[in-house]
């Protein structure tokens, strides 16, 4: 059985390759498949949005030395405090903090909210200095959305010019922004069908992973013009196969650099969910260990493939694609009538040829062409 590196280095000389172009229709239905399930969870169950959006108080306990069953006696103590306890949420932040949060407590004064913090210090034996209690606005939560969604917006048009004048082709900016909107509906898709709650530190997180997701998939594009470019030069390979052979070239590398940088975000997740617990490094973390997972998909399965569907109809593609079908032909067959037949199973997804057959096949061709000068009535000098 080759190795990881053996299997990545006959995928970057072409004598192994993975059929992503041509099996771009199932991808196509896979991804819709996902999309579709995404749009369910965002427009049916819809987002479920943190204190810092939606407004409310927010009450932290700190050196509460018993934590056990710490949500029932918070529910406990608050409504004998204020007479209500309902919309609660109760979590523990830490291995000694306990945090209540809710849009109101009791009437919504001042009063009250000392009755709460004096009631959880009784119940979970603090002292009244170690209890703390904030009211949060809702207009700050719509100050940042409005904000993140200018940022998304600027983002997305700088990157539209900026991709159009480096690859110098409109196709190259669609698919990557097409790739880009995926991981981003997607992501908060996730969000969604889950009920992961999303604080200012997710939308941080969510900004960030369109940074990464369009560097993984301009890696490609640019593996996959300089593929193009060769080709239509030698006229020995199709768009899509020039397109292909670029994704399979940094497969491995895109696979590489997505465990690399989701190794040190799972421990993270690993350190805030058991020893932390809620909180912005927590929810950071989360939100960068989807996107980068989905990012790693749509450089692979979605950007390339489509770029391919959107250039095929050019008129200078279907010239190089004639021009590659032609040269592939009259190689197959001297090669065949050379008794050289045996081919690579990359062969025909890349149109890479192993070297020894491509030797073969320029050998057969130069006695082919060599015959050909020869006119067929010239005589010969022994006759």
């Amino acid at each position: 059985m080759p190795s990881f590196a053996q299997f990545g280095n006959d995928l970057y000389t072409g004598r192994r390759q993975i059929d992503f172009i041509g099996r771009r229709r199932t991808w196509y239905l896979i991804t819709a498949v996902l999309l579709v399930v995404a749009a369910v969870g965002l427009f049916g169950r819809g987002l479920n949005f943190s204190l810092e959006f939606e407004g409310g108080s927010q009450v932290q306990v700190a050196k509460v030395a018993n934590t056990s069953n710490f949500d029932t006696r918070a529910h406990d103590a608050i409504r004998n405090a204020v007479g209500n306890a309902d919309n609660l949420q109760v979590t523990k932040a830490g291995a000694s903090t306990i945090k209540v949060e809710t849009k109101k407590l009791g009437d919504g004064s001042s009063a009250d909210t000392d009755k709460v913090a004096a009631a959880l210090a009784k119940e979970f034996n603090t002292k009244d200095s170690d209890v703390t209690t904030q009211f949060i606005g809702p207009s700050w939560g719509d100050t940042v959305t409005k904000k993140a969604i200018q940022a998304l917006v600027v983002f997305l048009l700088l990157l539209a010019l900026l991709l159009a004048v480096y690859f110098r082709t409109w196709t190259m900016a669609a698919a990557a922004l097409v790739a880009l909107v995926h991981d981003l509906f997607f992501t908060v898709g996730i969000y969604a069908l889950t009920g992961i709650e999303i604080s200012p530190a997710t939308m941080i997180g969510f900004l960030t992973i369109l940074g990464y997701s369009i560097y993984d998939t301009v890696v490609v594009f640019d593996k996959v013009r300089e593929n193009t470019d060769e080709a239509i030069k030698t006229g020995n390979r199709t768009y899509a196969q020039a397109a292909n052979y670029a994704v399979n070239q940094t497969l491995v590398r895109s696979i590489n650099t997505s465990v690399v940088a989701l190794l040190p975000i799972t421990a993270i997740l690993v350190v805030g969910i058991f020893l932390l617990g809620p909180g912005t490094l927590l929810d950071l973390a989360l939100a960068l260990f989807f996107g980068i997972a989905v990012g790693t998909y749509s450089s692979i399965f979605i950007a390339t493939p489509l770029l391919v569907s959107l250039r095929h109809r050019e008129s200078s593609i279907k010239e190089l694609d004639k021009r590659a079908h032609a040269f592939q032909s009259s190689q197959a067959s001297v090669l065949e009538k050379s008794g050289t037949t045996e081919h690579t199973p990359g062969e025909s997804a890349s149109g890479v040829v192993e070297p020894e057959r491509a030797k073969a096949a320029a050998a057969a061709m130069a006695t082919k062409t060599r015959r050909r000068e020869i006119h067929p009535l010239a005589k010969r000098d022994e006759d």
